[in-house]
């Protein structure tokens, strides 16, 4: 019943951002240990972000101001018209930070493929979850640094893509 619980609050908390997230994958480590948290913040994220993106893809705008609220319909704006469409790296970078739920929300309302968005969210997923549980396993006391090299290495990719991608079209 505990994982199930974990997985569902954690998913609410990705479709609807006004309701902090990353308080989940701490306790899924010191609940389950390093691994099984893991496996659990995975499916969960995987599964909450899959359905932003549905649901944006699928009925716009509208549904998303009021997910996301006015507010933060900005974020979802900028990232989404500048930086997202065509960068699977940079989608992947973005999805590693603390604003992923509103990323998945951009995308969707890009042009992006849904299997180049399911790239970009496996990749994001998995340099981004096992520093965060393992600060609630107790394994990893300097996690922060691990999330942070990891970024550094996303957006150096992305930057590399970009790149590649100019050169390409020169």
């Amino acid at each position: 019943m505990a994982p199930i619980a974990l997985i569902g609050l954690r998913s609410l908390s990705i479709v609807i951002p006004a309701i902090p997230s990353t308080l989940y994958s701490i306790l899924a480590g010191a609940l389950f240990g390093l691994g099984t948290g893991i496996l659990y913040i995975a499916i969960a994220d995987f599964l909450a972000c899959m359905l932003n993106f549905y649901l944006a893809k699928r009925f716009g705008r509208r549904l998303v101001q009021r997910m996301v609220g006015q507010r933060f319909m900005y974020k979802v704006d900028t990232l989404s018209s500048k930086y997202l469409e065509n960068n699977i790296f940079l989608t992947s970078g973005f999805l590693m930070t603390g604003l992923f739920d509103f990323v998945a929300y951009a995308v969707g309302l890009t042009q992006m493929k849904w299997q180049n968005f399911t790239l970009a969210l496996i990749l994001g997923i998995t340099v981004s979850t096992p520093p965060v549980v393992a600060l609630g396993a107790g394994i990893l006391e300097q996690g922060r640094w691990l999330l942070g090299l990891a970024l550094l290495g996303m957006f150096a990719l992305a930057m590399l893509t970009g790149w590649l991608n100019r050169r390409r079209e020169s």
